[in-house]
């Protein structure tokens, strides 16, 4: 069976640390690296049902645990399996209640790691063996609504994270001005926001740690 999986994250050496278990577990596989969400948006337009994303919840366009609730809410058929380098049960708990069918912590041992993609692709789900099962915590109100938005309003959120304008914004997705005027209208209104400060306020909540120091927001590129 050929597999197409996709590599989102941010790290070129654990990418190449990833890419080197799938190798060694599926034979000849199709695989796709992606550094940040946009590349994986991109990705997906392309070719919207790989049989397995591995996702970093810290990477550019990404806060916490939203890239999962976007690829939950319009990517449901794909198995994700989370990468990251925390292993907080909480954190654990947030990604399966959000569909996650594995959580590899980034300190797992290469043998857990190969078990652990080949359960996934089999259809089973993986855990670390020190995740702990809880009644799952039921999604926020901002969560379900950010499970609302398209893979282009969310694109278009990320930047405006990011502090991008909606000039900057519009160049870099070569669509006019005016366009992106109407998919802000369009994501203030699902996220229940009056402005742009509300919007990024309202996707920081699914934070999974506190935000890195002011002096270094927004020096993505």
């Amino acid at each position: 069976m050929h597999h197409n999986i996709i590599i989102a994250d941010d790290h070129p050496l654990f990418r190449t640390a990833l890419r080197h278990s799938v190798n060694q577990v599926v034979q000849a596989p199709d695989v796709s690296e992606a550094a940040t969400i946009s590349q994986l948006q991109s990705m997906l337009a392309e070719s919207p049902n790989p049989d397995l994303i591995l996702l970093d919840l810290n990477m550019p366009g990404a806060h916490g645990l939203s890239a999962l609730v976007f690829l939950q809410g319009q990517y449901s058929d794909v198995p994700v399996a989370v990468i990251s380098a925390t292993d907080e049960q909480s954190v654990m708990l947030k990604a399966k209640s959000h569909g996650a069918r594995g959580f590899i912590p980034k300190s797992t041992p290469p043998e857990a790691l190969k078990t652990a993609i080949a359960d996934i692709l089999a259809g089973k789900q993986w855990w670390p063996l020190h995740f702990r099962a809880a009644p799952l915590p039921e999604a926020s109100d901002m969560e379900a609504r950010l499970a609302t938005l398209t893979p282009q309003q969310f694109r278009v959120l990320g930047m405006i994270s990011e502090g991008l304008l909606n000039k900057q914004i519009a160049y870099d997705l070569a669509v006019s001005e005016a366009t992106i005027k109407a998919h802000v209208t369009a994501i203030f209104k699902k996220l229940g926001v009056r402005s742009r400060t509300q919007a990024v306020i309202a996707i920081n909540t699914l934070e999974i740690e506190p935000p890195q120091s002011p002096s270094n927001q927004g020096d993505s590129t």
